[in-house]
C-alpha cells in the first residue's frame, strides 16, 4: 500500500506543476499514468470517472479525489488531493506576485499570447482523448459531435448538454 501512495503521489505531484491552462491540460498524461503505466483502472473507467467529476459540483478537478480513491481508498483520496492541489496552489501564489510585479513589462503580454496557444492545444487533445476513451460505438461519437458543436456554436448552460446526453443513455444508445 505504501508503495501505491508514493506513486499516487509523485504522479500527482508532477501533474500539478504541469497544469498550464486549467486541470484539464494534464487528462492525457494523467490516463496515460493510471491507465497505460500502472493499470489501476481502464481507460473506460477512466473517462467515466472524470465524466462522473465533470457532472458533479465541485472542484473541475474532482477525477483526482476519484483516481485516489479508487486505487488506495481514504489514504488515496488524501494522498492524491494533497500532491495534485498543493504544489500547483503553492506555486500560482509565488507567481501571481511575481506577475503583479512586472505587469507593465512588455514581455509580459508577449509571454500570455504565447500561452494561450498551448492551453488551447493541451485542452483539445484532452477532450480527444477522452471522446477516444468514452465513444466505442459510432452512435456516441455522433452524439459527442453534436454536443462539441451545440457548445461551441451556441450559448447554452453545458449542464442541458449533459442532460440530453443522460437522456441519450437512458434510451439504451451506445449500449452493447
Amino acid at each position: 500500500m505504501t508503495a501505491v501512495l508514493i506513486s499516487l503521489a509523485a504522479i500527482f505531484a508532477e501533474l500539478s506543476l504541469l497544469a498550464f491552462g486549467g486541470g484539464n491540460t494534464i487528462l492525457p498524461e494523467m490516463q496515460r499514468q493510471v491507465v497505460d503505466i500502472h493499470h489501476w483502472m481502464s481507460a473506460r473507467d477512466f473517462s467515466a470517472m472524470y465524466a462522473l467529476a465533470q457532472a458533479a459540483p465541485g472542484p473541475n478537478m474532482m477525477v483526482v479525489t476519484l483516481i485516489g480513491w479508487r486505487v488506495a481508498g481514504w489514504p488515496g483520496v488524501i494522498v492524491t488531493s494533497l500532491a495534485k492541489f498543493g504544489p500547483s496552489s503553492i506555486l500560482t501564489g509565488i507567481v501571481l506576485k511575481l506577475w503583479q510585479r512586472f505587469k507593465d513589462r512588455p514581455w509580459r503580454r508577449i509571454a500570455q499570447q504565447g500561452l494561450v496557444p498551448m492551453t488551447v492545444g493541451l485542452v483539445a487533445a484532452s477532450a480527444a482523448l477522452i471522446t477516444q476513451a468514452a465513444d466505442h460505438e459510432w452512435s456516441l461519437a455522433v452524439i459527442t459531435a453534436a454536443c462539441a458543436l451545440v457548445a461551441v456554436t451556441t450559448k447554452i448552460h453545458p449542464l442541458w448538454l449533459l442532460a440530453a446526453g443522460a437522456l441519450a443513455g437512458l434510451s439504451g444508445i451506445g449500449l452493447s
